[in-house]
């Protein structure tokens, strides 16, 4: 299995109620029902107030690297991901467990 983990951190002057971010949100809850290359998913906003905390979270797996890459270059995903471009940065952790 491949753990995949993303955190997102929104941008200088982007808040977490902002139309465009509440539905980035929303596309990223439902996603993991879409892709069937995803065997686990949760998504959820940040309840630290810890300043190097991110803000946004997506705690995922799937079977195999391969399963991850039909993931990742699955329309939904493009989708999903796309809006978040225009308000926060991302780093990706990919893990075998």
């Amino acid at each position: 299995m491949i753990r995949h983990l993303v955190l997102f951190k929104l941008n200088e002057g982007v808040s977490r109620d902002e139309p465009r971010v509440v539905a980035g949100a929303q596309a990223f809850a439902e996603l993991g029902g879409l892709v069937p290359e995803i065997a686990s998913w949760e998504t959820g906003w940040n309840v630290s107030d810890r300043p190097i905390a991110y803000d946004f979270a997506i705690n995922s797996s799937a079977a195999d690297a391969d399963a991850l890459r039909r993931y990742v270059e699955h329309p939904a995903h493009q989708a999903a991901v796309a809006p978040w471009k225009e308000f926060a940065t991302w780093v990706i952790a990919d893990y075998e467990f």
